[in-house]
């Protein structure tokens, strides 16, 4: 349903969900409203069930370890549910999505614990440098790492399966923040040994909005509950965990999304003639492509090796910026992004830290690449970038470079 005249290059924000599975969700909403009490009440169990054990064998977990949530921040369950102790810390590093450092220090503030932020270098030159910063923050007081699968700002694929062995071995358990690794990492969540992995469906997999998974390995599920406490929590039922009651009633939602999620695997499923396992590789290739396109058309060198790249790819623009009321969630406001807009490509420009503080910052194009993305539209934003850079008012690298014909008094947006 994407707009035509648009390059889309921008899925791994939000995805884009197929019709055919829209019109499958539509099937259940219908359902649902045919007689709601019967459904909600009744019927949604085993269709949950179901689901589950679809998206189980998609991502190598036990659907018993699986609950449906509506986002990847879904970690928030994890993080409420921490009895944390005055002085303790919880470890991310300075790639992490920002409303995962949100709640990381709302917790934090709440029971007097502290967040530690690894720095891990971009561009990077090895996976390993990764772990020697993360292991480097790591004291006797670190009770928690929220780590990312795949990061959102910097687009590295991170050595998530070494990292949680090593934080184990020092006595730490591991959240991974996966919103970007379901349909595009070939995923076994069992097997990495986390305590805890949340993911999102609605963005690779291109299930509807509102549609995630937290898993939650089996000896810490007693002690995580869901953001909303309901009717599960007293449940008298025997035949299910209390995990699996209270996650699966929350109070009354639309499930729809997650009920559709089987359909979008089998859309993903029928794509190419490997299945899956070609559509990763197909939108793997297209992003190492996109990153050398773009590398050489602003004339700067990979900032990470091919090995921690997916299906997106990030590359600095250029130009080191001071000041400015430069947020987390500066993606879709910057003046380089606008510009692009205008030549019908919508692709993320993102500050690069993610939080400045009043120190330099540059941006980062980050671009993604999806079942319906081809090499043109990769060639075209490649062509545009150089030009539309350095027509930016306010670019910090091309200030000399402004439009004539701009007229002098125009403001430029704030960067």
């Amino acid at each position: 349903m994407l707009e035509p005249g648009v390059d889309f290059l921008n899925h791994g924000s939000f995805g884009a969900t197929p019709r055919i599975v829209l019109d499958a969700q539509q099937v259940w909403r219908e359902r649902i409203e045919a007689e709601p009490v019967r459904f909600l009440a009744r019927d949604i169990e085993g269709h949950l069930d179901h689901a589950r054990e679809v998206l189980g064998q998609f991502i190598g977990a036990n659907p018993d370890d699986l609950a449906f949530v509506p986002n990847a921040t879904g970690f928030n369950s994890v993080l409420r549910s921490l009895a944390l102790e005055p002085g303790e810390e919880l470890l991310t590093t300075d790639h992490a999505y920002n409303a995962a450092k949100n709640a990381l220090e709302w917790v934090a503030q709440r029971s007097g614990a502290r967040v530690v932020v690894a720095r891990v270098p971009f561009p990077i030159h090895r996976p390993e440098e990764v772990v020697e910063a993360v292991l480097a923050a790591v004291t006797p007081r670190t009770r928690l790492a929220l780590l990312d699968h795949g990061t959102s700002p910097t687009a590295l694929i991170y050595p998530i399966g070494r990292l949680i062995v090593e934080l184990a071995d020092r006595g730490v358990d591991t959240l991974v923040d996966g919103a970007h690794a379901p349909g595009v990492l070939d995923l076994n969540v069992a097997s990495l040994g986390a305590a805890y992995y949340t993911g999102n469906l609605h963005k690779w997999v291109c299930a509807p909005k509102g549609a995630g998974f937290l898993w939650v390995r089996r000896d810490r599920q007693s002690d995580v509950r869901p953001i909303a406490i309901s009717h599960g929590a007293n449940s008298p039922r025997t035949d299910r965990s209390r995990f699996r009651l209270e996650f699966d009633w929350t109070g009354t939602v639309d499930p729809s999304a997650y009920l559709a999620v089987p359909d979008a695997l089998r859309f993903g499923a029928s794509l190419l003639p490997g299945g899956w396992a070609a559509l990763r590789e197909r939108n793997h290739d297209l992003a190492l492509a996109a990153r050398d396109l773009i590398c050489s058309s602003l004339a700067v060198e990979a900032p990470a090796p091919d090995e921690m790249i997916g299906s997106m790819a990030a590359v600095p623009v250029g130009g080191q910026e001071t000041g400015g009321q430069v947020q987390g969630m500066d993606l879709y406001g910057d003046p380089v992004h606008d510009a692009l807009i205008d030549h019908g490509i919508q692709v993320v420009i993102t500050p690069w830290p993610q939080r400045p503080e009043g120190g330099p910052w540059q941006r980062l194009v980050r671009v993604s690449c999806a079942a319906y993305n081809d090499l043109a539209q990769m060639e075209r934003l490649a062509t545009l970038l150089p030009e539309v850079i350095a027509d930016t008012p306010g670019h910090a690298h091309h200030r000399s470079q402004r439009r004539q014909s701009a007229p002098a008094t125009e403001p430029a947006r704030p960067s």
